[in-house]
């Protein structure tokens, strides 16, 4: 005899209540069955640390207790979600990528339906075996938001963290507190740094800048840090020999007004030097209409000192005026006429 139970047909004349009771009293068997079989198949299982184990090994015990669950009512239980992947699914997130947890569904699965006339019975088995094909596909769905989720929570975390980054280099505040941020970045941190500052294009969502400044260096063999401090986008980027080489690469995705560029660093805490100088830079840039885009900090010393900038002017002293003055002769006179 059919029977139409919550929108499927079962052919049996098979109780489900019955076959969800055997399978609950079968579950601890079950689920050493799947982690031995998890342990049969799957390398990256048998590598992973002993506590990590532990970990997958729960959420497979979860997910076949839910499923007696959901197979004698469906509906009515919490999101698989919140049955199989515990109160933390985040944990889970970082332990095993995606398609881990696939491979491990499928398996998993897989072993308790080779099981299922043994522990149910030959006239329930094809029953259970279809809830079993509705509830992977349940599980599918559930690890899926699992993982945008915490990608979400993640993305959000990185965008702060990026941005106190980036404030710290401007502030000249960044100390190994601020390197080992930018570590929990996963940011590579090859060769030398520099500090490119645009303006955001009208219109323009800065969240979409940072996006396209990022693309526009990972096209030119950089990574970078980009934060938007006052509506102007400042980018720390790495694996530089060449900052204008380097800025030239990002310009275009830094709105139509002057690029400014600083000197290169080679630590995070010097980066700091290099975002003063196009800080100072691009408070002055305007005083050169005909300045090139990108600019150096370096370029635009004289604006910069009669702008107020110390350090330009004492750059300026030390690689123009003393070379002049130590040289004795008559060419600190003429200029000084001029």
């Amino acid at each position: 005899m059919a029977r139409r139970r919550r929108g499927w047909s079962f052919t049996s004349s098979a109780d489900p209540a019955e076959a969800a009771d055997a399978l609950d009293r079968a579950a601890s068997e079950l689920s050493s069955r799947a982690l031995h079989r998890l342990s049969e198949t799957l390398a990256w299982y048998r590598d992973m640390p002993a506590e990590r184990r532990a970990g997958v090994g729960v959420v497979v015990q979860n997910g076949i207790s839910a499923f007696s669950a959901w197979y004698r009512e469906p509906g009515r239980h919490r999101a698989v979600s919140a049955e199989v992947f515990g109160p933390a699914p985040e944990n889970l997130a970082r332990a095993i990528s995606l398609e881990q947890v696939v491979q491990m569904a499928r398996v998993a699965l897989g072993a308790v339906e080779e099981s299922l006339e043994e522990v149910v019975g030959p006239s329930a088995a094809p029953d259970v075996r279809e809830g079993m094909l509705r509830y992977s596909r349940e599980i599918a769905f559930a690890a899926a938001t699992v993982y945008a989720r915490a990608a979400e929570e993640r993305g959000a975390w990185d965008a702060r963290l990026e941005a106190l980054v980036v404030d710290a280099v401007l502030r000249n505040e960044a100390d190994d507190a601020v390197r080992s941020q930018a570590s929990a970045l996963r940011w590579p941190r090859r060769g030398g740094l520099a500090v490119v500052i645009g303006s955001t294009p009208p219109d323009a969502d800065p969240e979409g800048v940072v996006d396209e400044v990022r693309r526009a260096a990972r096209s030119a063999g950089h990574s970078a840090l980009v934060g938007v401090p006052g509506a102007r986008p400042v980018a720390l980027l790495d694996s530089v020999d060449d900052e204008m080489r380097a800025a030239t690469a990002v310009a275009d995705a830094l709105g139509p007004d002057p690029v400014v560029v600083g000197p290169v660093a080679a630590t995070v805490p010097e980066a700091a030097t290099s975002a003063r100088d196009a800080l100072a830079a691009r408070r002055v840039v305007a005083a050169w209409p005909g300045a090139p885009r990108p600019v150096s900090a370096a370029d635009l010393l004289p604006e910069r000192a009669l702008g107020g900038d110390e350090a330009a002017r004492d750059i300026l002293v030390r690689s123009v005026y003393r070379p002049l003055a130590d040289d004795r002769g008559p060419l600190l006179e003429t200029v000084e006429a001029y």
